[in-house]
């Protein structure tokens, strides 16, 4: 096996130092393994991605030595690595979810959702959407779907059981399927969410490795059951620890410099900043 990593930040903004921890880690483990180091553009959230943003992304990394062998301006055979313009894909995926049974059209509104989380705090159960339009009919689906009616795509979730997590730096992590909600894979706009999206764009670009933040662990039962869905093999995860401040809080601009641009602006050498990265 072909060993692939990838990094997949979001064009919102300058790009955190973050973004390069992950990049210079991905980066290292793909050469070390003899493979191949992937930049792919996670933009489908329109409203804030801006062309400006992945420009400066593209050039941060490259001054700071992090280059990559596919990407947005280097295109291979797994292409395009820009999400808005795969969104015909994820759609097809979507679809297939829905056919087969593993995801369902959601009618509810913001307003009955917000009841509805409330209620299950106050009852000191895990907040997760309760399921109501699951039983909708196919030909009740169709009828609300061309009236217009506001809808998202979830997906299916096991009611119980334990999902088993494996990390190749954290082990084995289990997780009670009845404290996983039943994520939206399509929002109202059409646009796929980041869970649909990646698993998609993961395995089709054969993502052998990912390398990514210790947030996204909470992710993994559900990325897990999509790789189930589907009926791909699965790629290896491997989370890395959050940069902190010295309290130990998450790292954030709130409290220090995050922009990989700062750095570069104060007239800090690449090879210094991706040293003291790799020492963390």
């Amino acid at each position: 096996m072909k060993v692939r990593t990838r990094v997949a930040p979001s064009p919102t903004g300058d790009p955190h130092v973050g973004t390069a921890y992950m990049a210079l880690f991905a980066l290292c483990f793909a050469r070390q393994q003899g493979g191949e180091f992937i930049l792919r553009i996670e933009d489908t959230d329109a409203a804030r991605s801006t062309t400006e943003s992945e420009q400066v992304i593209l050039d941060s990394l490259r001054w700071l030595g992090l280059d990559w062998d596919e990407g947005p301006d280097r295109e291979g055979a797994f292409g395009p690595y820009r999400q808005s313009e795969r969104l015909a894909t994820y759609e097809q995926y979507a679809k297939q979810l829905v056919d087969a049974g593993h995801a369902f059209h959601c009618f509810c509104s913001a307003d009955r959702l917000t009841e509805m989380r409330n209620e299950q705090r106050l009852k000191g159960e895990t907040a997760r959407y309760d399921g109501r339009c699951i039983s909708l009919t196919p030909a009740e689906v169709d009828a609300r779907v061309a009236a217009g009616e506001s809808h998202v795509v979830r997906m299916k979730v096991p009611a119980d059981g334990i999902c088993i997590v494996k990390d190749r730096l954290r082990g084995e992590i289990e997780y009670d399927w009845s404290q996983i909600d039943m994520q939206v894979l399509v929002k109202a706009d059409g646009n796929p969410t980041y869970h649909l999206a990646v698993v998609v764009d993961d395995h089709l670009m054969e993502i052998s490795h990912i390398i990514r933040g210790e947030e996204w662990i909470n992710s993994a039962p559900k990325h897990i059951l999509l790789y189930e869905y589907f009926g791909w093999e699965m790629p290896e995860f491997i989370h890395m620890p959050l940069l902190r401040n010295p309290d130990k809080s998450k790292l954030s601009k709130r409290k220090n410099p995050t922009s990989i641009r700062y750095y570069e602006r104060m007239g800090f050498l690449p090879e210094a900043v991706t040293n003291y990265l790799g020492m963390l």
